[in-house]
């Protein structure tokens, strides 16, 4: 079943590049690439630095409420890390993974470390999504009618989802929490780890604000690939378009994040008046430049594995039998004496 799931990820996401190279031809793929320059690659790390920063900070919160501990030194690291993982393989998401269960691994406590990255990375979907449902509100000539219903479901499944998990866990997670039955009780410590984490009010007021600090990194990076693309639209017309692409890019249907950014951005930008064409040629600038911005998890990746290596390939010491001392030659002797 997983391996079916993961072929129709990859499948969907071929079958949306294909259309758009149908429809737009291949120019609209290859026409930014040319333009990405030095200031570009710059803006890209520099950017990509303080998301990758707020994304830590936001993981390193909700995995200390959780009761593991995790410095922000740690944090970073790890994080560029699954950046880059989540970049070059397929599946998008295989560096979250990695996170999740290595930091499990090293606190002792696997599911924990689990809960803790999907905690955080479902803090920043919630922010994500509250942004779509502003710009439905505030701008919805920008919002085609089937954007908006979409927006609009997803922002009522999220307050539905919130509301259902702290009436659940109020009349269900005290009772559970000893309950004999592993499913009710492993459902019971996850609700727990839910309000601790996320909804607490030593909780959401960091996550909420480094989520949103990490959203306006992402749309500034977007902004920067309209600009090196030579989209010159002002900002305001821009971010309205940027939040929407964001949120498609959640969608399980891409191959390292390219897919359904290329299929939204070219119907966003389309209607917006500023050629589809163009929307897909910055969803492209867009990927090349946050697979740049996360080049130094490769570096964290290379540093490891070399660490990883001489540990297990060092010598280990031979073990050699103590000395013998005069007392044990004695007790020898007179035990040979005695028999």
């Amino acid at each position: 079943m997983k391996r079916a799931l993961a072929w129709l990820r990859i499948l969907g996401a071929v079958a949306i590049l294909g259309v758009l190279v149908w429809q737009l031809g291949s120019d609209a793929f290859l026409d930014g690439l040319g333009r990405i320059s030095v200031p570009g690659v710059l803006a890209a790390l520099g950017i990509g630095l303080a998301t990758t920063v707020f994304s830590a900070g936001r993981w390193q919160i909700v995995a200390t409420r959780l009761g593991l501990r995790l410095s922000l030194r740690t944090a970073v690291a790890d994080y560029y890390r699954a950046l880059f993982i989540n970049g070059v393989l397929p599946a998008g998401v295989l560096g979250d993974v990695h996170r999740a269960v290595r930091h499990g691994r090293d606190s002792g406590d696997v599911p924990r470390g689990v809960r803790a990255v999907v905690l955080e990375r479902t803090a920043g979907q919630i922010v994500l999504i509250a942004s779509a449902v502003v710009v439905v509100l505030t701008s919805p000539d920008v919002v085609p009618g089937a954007f908006r219903e979409v927006v609009t479901i997803a922002g009522v499944v999220v307050v539905l989802a919130a509301i259902a998990g702290v009436v659940v866990g109020r009349v269900f997670g005290g009772r559970w929490i000893h309950s004999p039955s592993k499913v009710r009780r492993g459902f019971a410590v996850s609700l727990a780890d839910l309000r601790l984490g996320l909804f607490s009010r030593e909780t959401w007021p960091g996550v909420g604000f480094l989520s949103a600090a990490t959203l306006a990194g992402h749309l500034a990076l977007f902004v920067v690939a309209a600009r090196v693309t030579g989209v010159d639209a002002p900002v305001g017309q821009l971010l309205p378009l940027l939040v929407l692409v964001l949120l498609a890019m959640g969608l399980p249907l891409n191959i390292g994040g390219f897919g359904p950014r290329e299929g939204v951005c070219a119907l966003l930008f389309g209607a917006a008046g500023l050629g589809a064409a163009q929307g897909v040629t910055v969803a492209v600038v867009y990927g090349v430049l946050t697979l740049v911005a996360s080049l130094p998890g490769a570096g964290v990746l290379l540093v490891r594995s070399v660490a990883g290596f001489r540990v297990t390939r060092a010598p280990h010491p031979a073990v050699l039998p103590a000395p013998r001392t005069a007392a044990d030659t004695g007790i020898e002797s007179e035990v040979g004496l005695q028999s």
